[in-house]
């Protein structure tokens, strides 16, 4: 049954928003890690209420948290990924061949981190500016020698770079679309400061994916919308800008990255995986309002099943211990209920997280060293998007018996 609500408006129509898409309860911010005087202290709590739009289909979470007060200061670095280089890498040297980017093109990039991406620019020799708002995350790739701008990208960021020289012959953003409440400023933003002929491609988490998926711990705080292709083809041309091509990744538990430009600019037409993409949408149902209706029910049996899982596990005396804290592990957490009672500790390469404790539960975050000084008999993947990486970095638990247990879209062991 979908219950509604009357409550705020759409991100992007405006339309007032009344359909629930899936509600995962009240959840800490999934960035706001805790150090040890802090356990006591009162915590933040906030909805995690999604809705979904009877107008344009744009799921979304209001914006309980301002940016500001979740990206200013950052607790996650690409960089402590190697998968996520690699991805980095093979996009840059895929967009120079295609692009045919050079000494005299300009790169920016939206969100740009600690600069995991863009050195792989400068290392060619491209000119390259990262945007990026995490003033501590931004300070490490200024010292790896790349440019970067301490702003929230937008009209007004766009404006003063144009007025500075600077548009880009390739636009980029990869996980950003979904962290600005401010969709149409942020859209406007990229029609400002991309050049006549310039190329944007952005990455996002794909919402078929997550919904066929049940990735529902990919829902946080941060991440204000969810989007279809056939969504944000809306957005794009509401502000004159055209999808031309589109690629489905394996990143992030299934992503699009959509390549767009200025509608006006012809030179570069609709390709076929577009029109099959849009399709294959509208097969599934995306635009009709009862197809988002399932998801709910869906998201209560996966926890079930999750804490029928620790229940058995911890009544036969083993042990349990997490591998991560990632913004999906403390949705998935909180929302289960899971804490100490079943999980031991967790482990994180990112010496920014270590010696902290993960919002909402409290479990300890230790060096992944840990895992060899306990040797727990479980170890619970809570970036599962992650999983092949991390079962080869750690496959030594197999030396006694430990086994790996992956929960999204249901329990798997191996």
């Amino acid at each position: 049954m979908n219950i509604q609500h009357t409550t705020g408006n759409c991100l992007f129509c405006g339309n007032g928003l009344q359909h629930t898409f899936v509600d995962l309860g009240m959840s800490p911010p999934c960035e706001s890690y805790r150090n040890i005087k802090q356990l006591n202290e009162m915590e933040p709590f906030y909805p995690l209420h999604v809705y979904v739009c009877d107008n344009c289909f744009l799921v979304q979470l209001q914006e309980y948290i301002s940016p500001e007060n979740i990206f200013s200061d950052y607790a996650y670095f690409s960089s402590y990924s190697d998968s996520w280089l690699q991805h980095a890498k093979k996009y840059v040297d895929m967009a120079v061949e295609r692009f045919q980017l050079n000494q005299e093109s300009q790169v920016i990039e939206i969100a740009s981190n600690d600069g995991y991406l863009l050195q792989y620019f400068v290392a060619k020799d491209i000119p390259a500016l990262g945007i990026e708002p995490a003033a501590n995350v931004a300070e490490v790739a200024i010292k790896k020698g790349i440019p970067t701008v301490v702003k929230f990208f937008g009209q007004e960021t766009a404006q003063e770079q144009v007025a500075k020289g600077k548009q880009a012959d390739l636009l980029l953003g990869n996980n950003v679309l979904a962290h600005t409440p401010y969709l149409n400023d942020f859209v406007k933003g990229m029609k400002i400061i991309l050049k006549q002929h310039g190329v944007i491609t952005m990455e996002f988490p794909h919402l078929m994916r997550l919904i066929e998926e049940n990735q529902f711990d990919t829902i946080y705080h941060e991440h204000f919308s969810y989007f279809s292709f056939t969504t944000v083809e809306k957005i794009f041309a509401a502000h004159g800008l055209t999808i031309f091509d589109v690629e489905e990744l394996s990143t992030h538990g299934g992503s699009l990255r959509i390549y767009a430009r200025h509608t006006e600019d012809d030179s570069k037409p609709i390709s076929q995986q577009v029109l099959e993409l849009k399709a294959r949408e509208e097969a599934a149902g995306f635009t009709k309002l009862e197809y988002y209706f399932d998801f709910g029910e869906k998201v209560k049996e996966t926890k079930r099943k999750l804490l029928d899982f620790l229940i058995k596990v911890k009544r036969e005396g083993k042990t349990i211990v997490g591998y991560g804290a990632p913004g999906k592990g403390n949705t998935l957490l909180n929302y289960c209920g899971i804490r100490t009672d079943f999980i031991d500790y967790t482990v994180d390469r990112s010496p920014y997280k270590q010696c902290q404790f993960l919002p909402g539960t409290h479990i300890p975050i230790f060096h992944p060293d840990k895992i060899q000084e306990t040797k727990p008999d479980y170890v619970l993947i809570l970036p599962w998007n992650l999983k092949d990486e991390i079962m080869t970095q750690i496959s030594y638990i197999r030396d006694w018996g430990g086994k790996f247990v992956v929960p999204i879209p249901e329990v798997n062991v191996y």
